[in-house]
């Protein structure tokens, strides 16, 4: 397995592209991307847990529902939520694509990010696909992915190549996610395509397994969206024997599918609005696995964590406090924490009391834009990993006039 260019280009079968079609003003942002497959493509998705529901959602479990799609659209700047109109202006985006592309509007994703309960005119969307589909090119990931960011200062696509049934197979990604990130999927949009073949059934499996390591455990500020999923498309068109039971080509899938999505994840965590450092959990001892994600997420969530690695305070006292309101089975007598970073580790805490260490070195270890809180419990083989960012004056700065 190795890490390949392209993005949700890079599987056989799939063009992209993405333009500015004046939906947001900025006439310098692209607002409009579109992932198409040259085939029908077995699809997969899973999607946010909040009772609110941007229309896209409902068109789109609606259209997969047979199992199949072969295009995405997505616009920003708007999240067509909250609309009295959001479920036709969705079907229209997918009729309209549907038309110039000369597939079934019924397999087409939609999806909307951006401000939520402003109404979304299709004009600017309707004028835009011709060019957007004319534009469909094999090495236009990019484009793509530009076309669905918000917030996000940072392109987040990432493909790797593998093996199954002696075939090379390819699966790639793009995602947007910078701020309403939180655990309990989905809260970002993630868009995968692989030319691996594998049933539907198996596809949706593979995604709803590892959601659960990985995109829900990502929390930037607490606050779960309204519109957002992750979508799966596989085409086939590797040519491997189809993968439709479990197995060693199915675990070969799944650790395809879990290199890139964990790749996601740090993107998007180290993205989060206002961060300047990306924040990973490491927690193991737990006595299962459930104890530690509650653990690791309890940590990624304290706005006093995120707090003090802005401050690059080793304030050690804040994480054995996250861990003891978590809910979490645990002896809080057998916590041991240390930081880590690329100029070192230190340990900080040992059996759930304060030892001594350098505040000087601590300091420099926790000015690095990527540190690593690891807690060891000694209650039994459970672990888990959580990501997310600290808290800065600039996350309070872009959401206090995000609409305005």
């Amino acid at each position: 397995m190795k890490i390949i260019a392209g993005g949700v280009c890079a599987a056989k079968g799939f063009l992209a592209n993405g333009i500015h079609c004046g939906i947001r003003k900025n006439k310098e942002k692209k607002d409009l991307a579109l992932i198409y497959s040259q085939s029908r493509a077995n699809t997969a998705s899973v999607y946010t847990t909040n009772k609110v529901k941007g229309a896209p959602l409902t068109v789109t479990k609606s259209n997969i529902s047979d199992g199949y799609a072969q295009a995405v659209i997505c616009n920003s700047g708007n999240a067509n939520t909250c609309n009295a109109n959001g479920i036709e202006i969705a079907e229209q985006m997918c009729t309209l694509l549907g038309k110039a592309l000369k597939i079934d509007e019924k397999d087409v994703v939609v999806a909307s990010t951006g401000v939520i309960g402003q109404p979304l005119d299709i004009t600017p969307i309707e004028n835009g696909i011709p060019a957007l589909v004319n534009g469909l090119s094999s090495d236009a990931s990019q484009s793509a992915a530009e076309g669905i960011m918000t917030t996000d200062t940072r392109l987040k696509e990432i493909a790797v190549s593998f093996v199954v049934d002696g075939k090379e197979c390819r699966i790639g990604g793009i995602a947007k996610g910078s701020g309403m990130i939180h655990p309990n999927m989905a809260t970002m949009l993630v868009f995968i395509t692989t030319d691996c073949k594998i049933s539907t059934r198996m596809l949706q499996k593979a995604l709803s397994t590892d959601i659960q390591s990985t995109f829900n455990m990502v929390s930037v500020d607490g606050d779960t969206s309204t519109n957002d999923m992750v979508t799966v498309m596989a085409n086939g068109q590797a040519g491997n024997k189809e993968i439709d039971s479990e197995g060693e080509d199915f675990d070969t899938f799944m650790k395809a599918l879990n290199t890139v999505t964990v790749d996601l994840c740090r993107k998007i965590a180290g993205d989060g609005e206002g961060a300047t450092k990306l924040l990973e959990c490491e927690v193991c001892g737990a006595y299962d696995e459930q104890n530690a994600k509650t653990i690791a997420k309890s940590i990624i969530c304290s706005s006093l964590v995120k707090s003090a690695m802005f401050g690059s305070d080793a304030n050690w006292g804040r994480i054995l406090c996250a861990i003891g309101y978590s809910g979490a089975d645990v002896d809080v007598n057998k916590v041991f924490v240390s930081f880590k970073s690329q100029k070192g580790e230190i340990s900080v805490c040992e059996n759930g009391a304060g030892v001594e260490f350098s505040e000087e070195f601590a300091k420099e270890i926790l000015l690095e834009n990527e540190i690593t809180i690891k807690v060891k419990l000694g209650d039994g083989n459970g672990q888990a990993t959580a990501w997310g960012c600290d808290l800065t004056y600039d996350y309070v700065k872009i959401n206090g006039d995000y609409r305005t």
